[in-house]
C-alpha cells in the first residue's frame, strides 16, 4: 500500500452530523448466488467461478464501477492486508482468507466489494459522523446494480440467504462507531448496556465482534437481520444512535459543570504524556488520545481538526506502524514508533 493514499479514507476525515461524539457510520450488505455453495463449502473451482460472475459483473457496467479497483486477496501482502483491516476496508475475515478471495475498494474507500468472505459478496459502506442512511443510499446502488447482473440466492418467505443465520432476510448490518468517554466515566454505560441489548441492539468494540472496548470507542449495530425492512432497520438504528449520543452530550456538560478543573487537567495532561513520551502501548495511546479528544470537544483545549484523531486511530496500529516505518518491528520498537507518530503530528497544539 502506497504511502501517499495512506489517509485517504473518507470515514476519516471527522466531517458529518454529531460528529462530536459519532465518528463513523457503516453499512454491510450480505449477499450469496445462487446454487453455488457457500464459500467454506464451496470448491476451488466453485470460489472462482464466484469471483470470475462478480468481476464480470461489475465489467459489464464499467461506467458505475470505474472508480473501483480489483484486488486479489492472495496477490497482497500481509502488512497491506493487515493495514486495510485497521482502516476498516476489510474484514479480519477476509484478510485471512486466500480462497479466490478479493476486494473492490472505490477510490475514496468509502465503499468496498468484498469477494468470497463468509458470503460470496459483501458490499460496505462507510462514512463520517451519523450518516447511516447515505452509507445505506451508496450500498443499496451497488447492490441493485450488482443485481442486475447476478442470480442472487433468495427465498420468498426468508429473504437473502446467508453464511450465518443471523444475517438472514435482509442481510443488512448497520453500525455506528461512538466516542463515549463521559458515559463511561459517570458509569452510566452499564445501564445504557442493558437498555440496548433489550432493543435490539449489539454493542461492540473498535474492530467489532470479539474485539474489546478501548479509548472509550464502541460500535452499536443491530441485531435484528430479519422481520424488518432495509430502511426500517437504519431507521430504528439511527434512533438509538442519537438517544446514545444525547446522553453522551449531557454527561460530559454535567462533568463540565461539577468539576471543569479536573477535566481540563486531565486532558492537559494527556496532552503533555502524548507530545513527550518515548513509549507507548497501543491501549495506553488509545486512552490518552480519547483524554485529549474529550478536552477538544468540550472547548478545554486548542482546536484541531477532527480528522487529526481519526488518522492517529489508524497511525498507531501494529501494521500501520510498520508501513511507515518500513519494516518490520518488534514489541518494543512499535512502542517506540508510536510515540514518535503521535510526537509528531500533535507538537504544535497548545504552542
Amino acid at each position: 500500500m502506497e504511502k501517499q493514499n495512506f489517509w485517504f479514507s473518507h470515514w476519516m476525515e471527522g466531517t458529518g452530523p454529531y460528529a462530536e461524539v459519532a465518528l463513523s457510520s457503516r453499512v454491510r450488505l450480505g449477499r450469496n448466488l445462487k446454487d453455488i455453495p457457500f464459500p467454506y463449502l464451496a470448491s476451488n473451482a466453485q470460489t472462482q467461478k464466484v469471483q470470475e460472475l462478480i468481476t464480470g459483473a461489475t465489467s459489464q457496467q464499467e461506467d458505475q464501477f470505474k472508480d473501483f479497483k480489483f484486488q486479489v486477496m492472495e496477490n497482497i501482502s500481509p502488512l497491506d492486508k493487515q493495514v486495510m483491516v485497521e482502516k476498516h476496508l476489510v474484514s479480519p475475515l477476509l484478510a485471512k482468507e486466500t480462497h479466490n478471495s478479493g476486494v473492490m475498494i472505490r477510490n475514496d474507500e468509502a465503499v468496498s466489494i468484498m469477494i468470497n468472505e463468509e458470503d460470496h459478496l459483501r458490499i460496505q459502506s462507510i462514512f463520517p459522523g451519523l450518516q447511516l442512511e447515505k452509507a445505506w443510499e451508496d450500498a443499496d446502488l451497488y447492490d441493485n446494480l450488482l443485481e442486475d447482473k447476478l442470480d442472487y440466492a433468495f427465498h420468498e418467505r426468508y429473504g437473502y440467504l446467508t453464511a450465518c443465520p443471523t444475517n438472514v432476510g435482509t442481510g443488512l448490518r448497520a453500525s455506528v462507531m461512538l466516542h463515549i468517554p463521559a458515559l463511561i466515566m459517570t458509569k452510566q454505560f452499564n445501564r445504557i448496556l442493558g437498555a440496548l441489548s433489550q432493543v435490539g441492539v449489539a454493542v461492540r468494540g473498535l474492530y467489532g465482534e470479539g474485539t474489546e472496548i478501548i479509548g472509550n470507542l464502541v460500535q452499536i449495530s443491530n441485531q435484528i437481520t430479519l422481520g424488518q425492512s432495509e430502511k426500517e432497520i437504519i431507521r430504528n438504528l439511527f434512533s438509538v444512535t442519537r438517544q446514545v449520543i444525547d446522553q453522551e452530550n449531557a454527561s460530559r456538560q454535567s462533568l463540565l459543570n461539577e468539576n471543569r478543573e479536573k477535566l481540563e487537567d486531565k486532558s492537559w495532561r494527556a496532552l503533555g504524556v502524548l507530545k513527550y513520551a518515548r513509549l507507548l502501548s497501543s491501549q495506553e495511546a488509545m486512552q490518552l488520545l480519547s483524554d485529549v479528544r474529550l478536552g477538544f470537544e468540550m472547548g478545554l483545549l486548542p482546536q484541531v481538526e477532527r480528522k487529526l484523531f481519526h488518522q492517529l486511530l489508524v497511525v498507531i496500529r501494529p501494521a500501520c506502524l510498520q508501513l511507515l516505518a518500513e519494516k518490520e518491528l518488534s514489541d518494543q520498537e512499535r512502542d517506540e514508533e508510536r510515540a514518535r507518530q503521535i510526537r509528531e503530528r500533535l507538537q504544535n497544539i497548545g504552542k
